[in-house]
């Protein structure tokens, strides 16, 4: 069966290309026809994934669907949450995001936060969410070459590596894109019985 993800960035498709079930023929934006930018106007993950959602499923008429996520420090009082991915302007910069996050928490104590996946799936013309966190903490400066985003900055709780640091199958036995992805893979299982 064919399942459209309403994405393009290579790091969130090889995640879920490790968990989603086999009888699934994953498509990216790009397989789907799909070039153009999707909007993501609003300012809450499940409004976001959901336009995202939509916008594929009007356009293709298939299954399909789409996360929305970010990291959420509460000293910020949630910032930059949906904006993680511009978070210092356009274009999209990961370390330009990463270096404005730390410049806005010199001094600050408090560096708890947690990372938040959305996801939105139009199936059989339902709407369907399931949801993933991780919770952690900042790192005073940016650690290790691996995973994408905020991953050189955020240390889960009880370690003491960054999400950069770790190989990639640790980070997704805890991710919260990772929980997120299981739960969607558990419903579509349930539903090919």
């Amino acid at each position: 069966m064919e399942l459209i993800f309403a994405s393009n960035n290579k790091n969130k498709i090889a995640e879920i290309q490790k968990i989603l079930p086999d009888f699934f023929e994953l498509k990216t934006l790009g397989e789907a026809g799909i070039f153009e930018a999707i909007p993501e106007p609003f300012d809450s993950f499940r409004e976001n994934a959901l336009a995202k959602a939509a916008f594929v499923h009007e356009r293709t008429g298939n299954s399909c669907f789409s996360e929305d996520s970010g990291i959420v420090v509460e000293a910020l009082n949630g910032r930059p949450g949906v904006h993680s991915a511009r978070y210092a302007g356009e274009p999209s910069d990961d370390e330009a995001n990463n270096q404005k996050l730390l410049l806005e928490l010199t001094g600050v104590t408090n560096r708890t936060a947690h990372y938040q996946s959305t996801i939105c799936l139009i199936f059989n013309d339902k709407i369907h969410y399931f949801e993933g966190q991780c919770y952690g903490t900042i790192a005073q400066q940016a650690r290790g070459n691996g995973g994408f985003g905020y991953d050189p900055l955020f240390i889960p709780n009880s370690l003491s590596t960054t999400f950069a640091e770790m190989p990639l199958a640790e980070k997704l036995k805890i991710s919260h894109r990772s929980t997120a992805f299981r739960k969607l893979a558990e419903f579509l299982k349930q539903q090919m019985i």
